[in-house]
């Protein structure tokens, strides 16, 4: 499977991507297509769900997610209740938002518990050791939990625009090597 824009979903968090985001970034310049949620700064966690079922259910072949902070929270969820899990062929999971945790719980009602079942499909989780959204422990602790394997990004903050990421030609070379089971995703130095 190679990285074409018909297969790989991009899944923003909480208040959706900038247009600095490496997740736009890659939107623009390999044509990946943004799960569209309707409600970006209100974010009902079924709504969702239901959202990015729909979006897998219509993608004309398998697919992989690129996730960030409330869309790894999202993915592990979905992955917890769908049927169509064999479309996903694995996931980047990038700085995952602690929505367990009460000063960020209080913004967003009804996304606790965290799904922690291992997931159905390969995974990639990307943690920061000073995301201010979520501990590098908790980061870690999500990562074993949905079975992903765990890359520390060192102090890179939530892992978004605000990191200076550009276009991240790192998190591109992770998401390769999803794809591409051959060839195992090899640790950023």
């Amino acid at each position: 499977m190679n990285v074409t824009p018909d297969n790989v979903l991009v899944l923003p968090g909480w208040q959706s991507s900038g247009p600095d985001h490496w997740q736009s970034r890659w939107e623009a310049l390999h044509g990946f297509a943004r799960v569209e949620q309707h409600d970006w700064m209100r974010p009902l966690r079924g709504d969702w769900t239901a959202r990015l079922e729909e979006t897998i259910v219509d993608a004309p072949g398998s697919v992989v997610l690129v996730a960030h902070s409330l869309g790894c929270i999202l993915t592990a969820w979905w992955a917890a209740h769908s049927s169509h899990t064999h479309r996903v062929k694995g996931a980047l999971l990038v700085a995952p938002g602690d929505v367990e945790r009460e000063d960020i719980a209080g913004y967003l009602p009804g996304w606790s518990p965290i799904a922690r079942q291992p997931l159905p499909f390969p995974a990639v989780l990307v943690g920061s050791r000073n995301d201010p959204y979520c501990s590098f422990e908790r980061a870690e602790g999500l990562a074993q939990a949905w079975g992903a394997r765990f890359i520390d990004y060192g102090e890179r903050g939530h892992i978004n625009a605000g990191s200076g990421l550009a276009d991240w030609p790192e998190g591109l070379a992770l998401l390769a090597g999803l794809q591409s089971p051959a060839v195992p995703p090899q640790p950023i130095t």
